[in-house]
C-alpha cells in the first residue's frame, strides 16, 4: 500500500502533502475521545461519587465521540473553505460549537464536585473539550476574528464555571488551560493548512510557467514568420501589381517582374523551411542537459551516461535529441517517477553496422503500463518511438 507501486506511490507529490497534512490532523481529533473515556474509567475506578457525577461522566463519554465525529467534518471542509474551493455550512458549525458547550457542562458538574479529585484533570479535561471545536473553528474565519470570538468564548466558559462552584485555583488552571489550547489549536492547524495551501499554489504556479513557455514560444515563432513573411509578401504584392500594369500597356517588362516575383516566392519558401527547420532541429548533447535539469528541478533523480561515439551524422543526433525531450516529457506529465536514467552507447546492428543506442527508464511507470512488464531491479523501461519504427526503452541508429 505505502510502496512505489502501493496507493502512496501512485499519488502525485502534492496529494502525498495533502493527504499527510489532513490525516495528521485527523488523527489529532481522534486521539481525543479514548483518551478522555481512559481518564473517566481511571476515575470511576475510584469512585465518581454521587448519581449527579456518575450521569456526568456518562454524558462527557458519550458526547467526546461525537464532537470527534463532527471536528473531522469541519476540518476537511475547512480546509477546502481556506483554500477558497467551498464554504462550511453554518448549521456545521452550529453544531460543532453546541456539542462542545454540551460537553463542557460535565466537566463544570465534575470539576465543581469532588469526583475528579486532582485539579489537574479537570484543567486537562476541560482543554481536551475545546480542541475538537477550536482546531477546525481556526480555518473558517479570518485570523482576528478567531481570536476574538474566541476570546469571548473563553470569559463565558469561564463564567459558566465559576456560577457552577468551581473554586478560584482551579478556575485560574482552567482558565490557562484554556488559553494554551486556543492558541496551540489555532497556531497548528493555521500553519499546517497555510503549508499545504503554499504547495498548492507553487504548483499551480509551475503549470502556468509552463503553460506561458508554449505561449511565449508561439509567439516567438509567429513573431519570426512575420519577420519572415512581411517584407516578401509585401515585394510580390507591390511587383504583381506592377506586372499587371505594364500587362496592360502592353510592355514586355512585365515578365521581367513576374520572373521577379516567382523569385521572391520561392526565396520566401526557402526561408520558412530555415525557420521550421530551426525549431524542428534538436541537438542531443543540449537536450541530454537540458533533460537533467528538467528532471532534478522536478524532484526527480536523474542519472546520465553518455557515451556515444563521434562522428554522428546531424540527422542522427537530431532523432536521438527528439526521442530525449519527448521521453522526458512523457516522464513529467505521465509517470510519477523518483529516479531516470538515461543512456547513451555504442552498439552493433545484425548486419555488422555501426548504431547508438539511447535508453531512457525510469520507476514511475504503473504495472502492466506502457514499456513492458516490471525489470528485475524494480523500473520500468520508458516507452519511445523510435527512427526504425518500433516502441520500446531503446533507438538504433545505423551509421
Amino acid at each position: 500500500m505505502f510502496g512505489p507501486r502501493g496507493r502512496w506511490g501512485k499519488r502525485s507529490r502534492i496529494a502525498q502533502v495533502d493527504l499527510y497534512t489532513r490525516g495528521s490532523l485527523y488523527v489529532m481529533i481522534w486521539l481525543i475521545p479514548p483518551y478522555m473515556l481512559f481518564m473517566l474509567a481511571a476515575t470511576a475506578s475510584k469512585g465518581l461519587g454521587g448519581a449527579v457525577e456518575n450521569g456526568a461522566a456518562v454524558l462527557l463519554a458519550l458526547l467526546a465521540p461525537a464532537q470527534a465525529v463532527s471536528a473531522v467534518r469541519l476540518l476537511r471542509r475547512g480546509i477546502d473553505q481556506y483554500r477558497g474551493r467551498s464554504a462550511v455550512p453554518r448549521r456545521e458549525t452550529v453544531a460543532g460549537a453546541a456539542l462542545m458547550t454540551a460537553a463542557l457542562v460535565p466537566v463544570a458538574v465534575l470539576a465543581a464536585g469532588e469526583a475528579l479529585g486532582d485539579e489537574g484533570l479537570p484543567v486537562l479535561l476541560a482543554s481536551l473539550t475545546v480542541i475538537p471545536f477550536l482546531a477546525p473553528y481556526a480555518l473558517l474565519a479570518p485570523l482576528r476574528t478567531v481570536v476574538l470570538v474566541e476570546a469571548g468564548w473563553l470569559a463565558a466558559v469561564l463564567a459558566g464555571f465559576a456560577v457552577a462552584g468551581v473554586d478560584r485555583p482551579l478556575l485560574a488552571g482552567t482558565a490557562l488551560g484554556l488559553v494554551f489550547s486556543c492558541a496551540w489549536s489555532v497556531f497548528t492547524v493555521r500553519c499546517s493548512v497555510w503549508m499545504l495551501a503554499v504547495m498548492y499554489e507553487l504548483e499551480e504556479s509551475r503549470t502556468v510557467q509552463a503553460r506561458l513557455a508554449v505561449a511565449e514560444e508561439r509567439l516567438r515563432f509567429a513573431r519570426d514568420m512575420h519577420d519572415v513573411m512581411g517584407r516578401n509578401l509585401a515585394v510580390i504584392a507591390l511587383k504583381s501589381e506592377l506586372a499587371a500594369q505594364l500587362t496592360r500597356r502592353g510592355s514586355a517588362a512585365a515578365v521581367d517582374q513576374m520572373v521577379e516575383v516567382q523569385r521572391i516566392a520561392q526565396e520566401s519558401q526557402r526561408e520558412v523551411r530555415e525557420v521550421v527547420r530551426g525549431y524542428r532541429e534538436a541537438d542531443l548533447h543540449t537536450e541530454l542537459v537540458g533533460a537533467g535539469a528538467v528532471l532534478r528541478s522536478a524532484g526527480i533523480d536523474c542519472r546520465i551516461d553518455d557515451r556515444h561515439p563521434g562522428g554522428l551524422s546531424p540527422a542522427a543526433r537530431s532523432a536521438l535529441g527528439w526521442v530525449v525531450r519527448e521521453g522526458t516529457t512523457n516522464v513529467l506529465r505521465h509517470a510519477e517517477a523518483r529516479s531516470c536514467a538515461i543512456r547513451v552507447r555504442p552498439g552493433r546492428a545484425p548486419d555488422g553496422g555501426r548504431t547508438t543506442v539511447l535508453v531512457m527508464e525510469n520507476d514511475g511507470v504503473p504495472d502492466g503500463g506502457p514499456g513492458g512488464p516490471p525489470r528485475p531491479d524494480g523500473g520500468h523501461p520508458d516507452t519511445s518511438a523510435g527512427a526504425n519504427g518500433g516502441a520500446g526503452s531503446g533507438l538504433a541508429l545505423v551509421e
